[in-house]
């Protein structure tokens, strides 16, 4: 039986920092904004949520040396209490199904419910990796043929789906550069150069893999500088330099198009080294470029971002690398491969057959495995199932979309906030600004506070850090216009308040479950277990 709370409730929003005139209740409640404290300020830890009867003496036990020797120190709730809990905790969650999620270079849109029904087909949510190859013929189709689309939409020679998420697929990538590179005795290539606008992980992968990072700066329209790549590579003179490659992001993360693309790459190429192109904005040109096309060598895609599926805590990612002709052979293992009868096997280790010479112009030089098993099925199957409901124009036209959709936020919004690149032209899939001209001391964190007041999660600030007080905006390309309208307005209506030095603004958010935090504070120390006193 369940056994209720029976003590008194004591409001802890009231002591907590919270919303405006949150206190003029008595529970701390806004109506359908409901206070919800810890869960151990809600239970005690001296009771359970149950009535167990209590264990006859004398008896022995089985825990042996595991029997716990001190409390639990746990809260003690009924079900109702918790599943309460848990349900308004949830209830303060922001999610896309909930609202525009307008995060730069992140790529939050709508998953389709088709992708989540097939996914939970029997046979693709119960398939087990270790299941004997005859038994899984329709997951490895579904590999295959999502290898094929990747493939073909990108003009690439081969790919590696194993690698689980965008930066480990970077680490793929950049491993096959290494491996080719070793095979051509030339490991004393240790370079890697990466733009100033690049997203974080590609200086930290190169990093990792064992490469020195160099920087390469931008021009005044926010994209590469062509002129000083080419000087940074001509330092070898010899023929003997030291770039390994360069790792960039095309779109970059100041939403613009590369068009120095195919010079950068060439000059990469000449130099003797290879072109990593990030992929995590590939949603804004899916179906209208193939990187292959623009000499790119490695390029990892999010298929959580450009082909929907869940996202951060909706599910694991999943980042394959589509390949060049030179580096292919050297991808990792596992690959599908397809015999002339249609039967799909898995290639777990390196051969030399006809399928090698093929697909690889000899024997496989594979630098070995990214995973224990073959990938994120689940993931799979969603984005086969995305492609194949859009078809090759439904692709092209979320490209076409998403960057209409950001040009369209760009234009309405550049009379009243600073929109440094806007004079390059378009941009592509975020469109970017700055807290320039801010009055009163306010920045660019007090506008994004002042989002979640007018219910918005606050786009991408302070990235990239080319632009002082940068906020990034990503609308993707499943957001109506009506509902633009609405995140403009809101955007519009804070930046006037900004621009007019409006210092209430420093105090958003006023409307939320908790006011501002210190964040500095809660990031440098943060505070993991419950150490308080039970107010009651």
């Amino acid at each position: 039986m369940n056994a209720p709370n029976k003590s008194g409730w004591k409001p802890a929003m009231q002591a907590a920092g919270s919303g405006e005139g949150s206190a003029a209740t008595h529970t701390g409640n806004r109506a359908l904004m409901l206070e919800e404290p810890l869960i151990f300020e809600i239970g005690h830890r001296e009771t359970t949520g149950v009535d167990l009867p209590a264990p006859s003496s004398g008896g022995s036990d089985r825990l042996g040396r595991f029997a716990r020797t001190a409390p639990i120190d746990l809260p003690g709730l009924s079900e109702p209490e918790t599943v309460r809990h848990y349900t308004r905790l949830s209830r303060q969650n922001y999610a896309i199904d909930l609202g525009l999620f307008p995060l730069g270079s992140c790529t939050m849109k709508h998953n389709p419910r088709l992708n989540e029904k097939v996914a939970r087909l029997p046979g693709f949510a119960d398939v087990h990796p270790l299941q004997p190859v005859d038994t899984v013929q329709g997951a490895l189709a579904v590999i295959d043929e999502l290898a094929r689309w990747l493939i073909a939409l990108t003009g690439m020679h081969a790919v590696a789906m194993s690698p689980k998420a965008g930066a480990h697929g970077e680490l793929c990538g950049i491993l096959c550069i290494r491996a080719a590179l070793d095979a051509r005795g030339e490991s004393g290539r240790t370079v890697i150069l990466v733009p100033e606008s690049a997203h974080g992980t590609n200086p930290a992968t190169a990093a990792f893999a064992g490469f020195s990072v160099e920087e390469v700066p931008a021009n005044a329209d926010g994209r590469v500088d062509l002129p000083a790549l080419k000087a940074r590579l001509a330092r070898g003179g010899d023929g003997a330099g030291d770039v390994a490659g360069v790792m960039i992001t095309n779109p970059n993360t100041c939403g613009l198009f590369e068009r120095d693309m195919k010079a950068i790459s060439d000059a990469v190429h000449d130099a003797g080294g290879y072109v990593y192109c990030d992929g995590a904005n590939f949603n804004a040109i899916v179906g209208r470029v193939r990187p292959g096309d623009l000499g790119i060598d490695a390029m990892h895609i999010n298929l959580h971002k450009t082909f929907s599926t869940p996202h951060g805590g909706g599910g694991p990612g999943s980042g394959p690398v589509v390949l060049s002709e030179a580096l292919a052979p050297f991808m990792p293992l596992p690959y599908t491969a397809r015999t002339a009868d249609g039967h799909i096997h898995l290639v777990e280790e390196e051969r030399a057959d006809a399928f090698s010479e093929e697909h690889f112009g000899g024997v496989m030089q594979s630098f070995g495995r990214m995973t224990a098993f073959h990938g994120q099925m689940g993931m799979f199957t969603r984005a086969l199932t995305y492609i194949l409901s859009h078809g090759a124009d439904g692709l092209r036209q979320v490209a076409e979309d998403a960057v209409l959709n950001a040009n369209y936020v760009l234009r309405s919004l550049e009379d009243v906030l600073d929109a440094p690149f806007a004079r390059s032209g378009p941009c592509m899939h975020e469109a970017l600004f700055s807290d320039a001209g801010f009055g009163g001391g306010l920045s660019t964190l007090d506008l994004a506070k002042g989002l979640i007041d007018e219910g918005f999660h606050p786009m991408t600030v302070y990235f990239p850090l080319v632009v002082h007080g940068a906020m990034l905006v990503e609308p993707t390309e499943t957001e109506s216009k009506a509902a633009l309208d609405q995140f403009i307005g809101a955007l519009r209506h804070l930046a006037e308040r900004a621009r007019a030095g409006d210092e209430t603004l420093k105090a958003a958010p006023v409307h939320a479950p908790r006011r501002r935090l210190d964040e500095t504070q809660a990031a440098r120390r943060p505070v993991l277990t419950w150490g308080g006193t039970d107010p009651r």
